[in-house]
């Protein structure tokens, strides 16, 4: 990770081990096709109703483009957290370009269930 100074508006921000999971389990949702990459896609499954939780990256400039999806979240009753990196969520997404915002949707019999579960209960912790 780079030493930038992270923007406190990106709250909340995992640390490093959550940061860890949270892109391992994006990556098996991008190949289940269980994840919408960006901004605008995220904001989509939140107004539907199908995502499980969303992932911002903290290192966005300007971070502004994608702060209306913690405010639409809270709205929805859906986990939100920030990552560090962009460029790390982008290849977690599995794309060559940095994601600045993606969006793990539910799917009834998904195999990632428990681990969405698991995670979405780490997340709500750090809300707190």
């Amino acid at each position: 990770m780079t030493g930038e100074p992270v923007n406190p508006k990106a709250y909340p921000l995992a640390d490093a081990q959550l940061t860890t999971t949270i892109l391992d389990l994006v990556q098996q949702a991008a190949n289940y096709k269980q994840l919408k990459k960006g901004a605008n896609e995220a904001t989509k499954t939140l107004n539907r109703g199908i995502s499980e939780f969303v992932v911002m990256a903290a290192d966005t400039e300007p971070l502004e483009i994608l702060l209306h999806l913690p405010l639409l979240a809270e709205d929805k009753n859906v986990p939100y957290v920030f990552v560090p990196s962009k460029q790390a969520l982008g290849r977690a997404c599995g794309v060559t370009r940095p994601v600045i915002a993606c969006s793990v949707t539910s799917n009834e019999g998904s195999q990632l269930k428990s681990q969405i579960q698991q995670l979405k209960d780490a997340i709500e912790k750090l809300l707190i």
